[in-house]
């Protein structure tokens, strides 16, 4: 993989080459050493544990309480954790499978599981047309539930599928329900696939998604998402610079809802910081760093380095020794930003 130091935004080399120490802005934030990466909440910490023991009764117990308590964006993000698990250590999984194989949670885990698996794969559109089945069962099974239906919203990227066919799944996802976040990041990811969308159809997307979202959904984010996703993809005309700073602020409101140093939000402020560090709002960056507290994340920046917690603690340094901006506030919107990096 190219080196760290090529991947990062040219102003971030520049402000890691020619550092201003304010240790002042360091009070209060965690040390290196404490801080960790993709840590689980306390519901799905010991269910991990358990996983990791062989037993997989804690996970099905989570996962069962999610769906019957309709907790639908906590079943999306358990469901992605112990899929992954799931992949690494399979033995809790392999007994859950022999012991409940019509379980509605394992059959969900299993198609995540197998489209993980094919978009590893070079030959991923093919397999994932072999996975169909699998998420298919998933839905029948609970027909409340949108997590299927994100992903089959993913596979349909992944397959390459025409507007029309992503159309119908969009309706069937949003029916379930119109603010799931998950989905909505899907056909964000859809629209910002090079063959099917562009980044002023992805602005427009995530923005009338946020108006049309309650002020506390995880909806409010996704036009940083969009954000994200331009700065990482170095091409296309420029977003006017009013557009992103707006798309930034819809997240830090977002971020100020949720308690502070807490693994769940943490998600959403790992990504709203490299936006505001994209965006040189050293400031707004530096109230985020506050907010993650120890918690760091894989995403955004393991797109950038094969060691994204040292790429993370790196980022982190650069905000604290960054001098403060004074009273103007973030940097004047007028103008448009340039994407430079390949992340998306």
């Amino acid at each position: 993989m190219v080196g760290t130091m090529a991947l990062l935004p040219p102003f971030l080399r520049t402000a890691r080459m020619t550092r201003n120490t304010t240790p002042h802005r360091a009070t209060g934030l965690p040390t290196d050493d404490e801080v960790v990466l993709d840590a689980p909440d306390d519901r799905l910490g010991p269910a991990l544990v358990a996983a990791a023991q062989g037993a997989y009764g804690p996970a099905a117990a989570l996962l069962a309480a999610t769906r019957k308590g309709t907790e639908w964006e906590d079943r999306d993000r358990y469901v992605r954790r112990l899929a992954a698990f799931a992949h690494a250590r399979d033995e809790w999984f392999e007994r859950w499978s022999a012991a409940a194989p019509h379980d509605p949670d394992l059959l969900l885990v299993r198609a995540q599981r197998a489209v993980d698996r094919a978009w590893r794969s070079p030959a991923r559109a093919e397999l994932l047309h072999e996975v169909s089945p699998l998420i298919t069962a998933a839905a029948h099974e609970n027909e409340r539930d949108p997590v299927p239906w994100r992903l089959a919203l993913d596979h349909a990227r992944g397959t390459h599928a025409g507007h029309a066919w992503f159309g119908e799944l969009w309706e069937a996802a949003v029916r379930r329900t119109p603010h799931h976040y998950g989905c909505h990041v899907a056909a964000l990811r859809y629209l910002a696939s090079s063959w099917h969308g562009s980044h002023r159809e992805c602005f427009a997307f995530a923005e009338l998604a946020a108006q049309d979202a309650p002020a506390a959904s995880l909806i409010q984010a996704l036009p940083a998402r969009a954000a994200l996703g331009y700065f990482g993809d170095g091409c296309g005309p420029d977003v006017p610079r009013g557009q992103l700073d707006a798309a930034a602020d819809r997240a830090v409101a977002l971020s100020a809802r949720f308690p502070g140093a807490d693994p769940w939000p943490a998600e959403i402020r790992n990504k709203l910081m490299y936006v505001l560090v994209r965006l040189e709002r050293w400031d707004d960056a530096l109230v985020q760093l506050r907010l993650i507290g120890p918690y760091a994340t894989s995403f955004p920046w393991d797109r950038m380095s094969d060691d994204p917690l040292g790429l993370f603690l790196r980022v982190r340094a650069d905000i604290r020794s960054t001098p403060p901006s004074g009273p103007a506030g973030h940097p004047p919107s007028g103008r448009t930003v340039r994407a430079h990096s390949r992340d998306h």
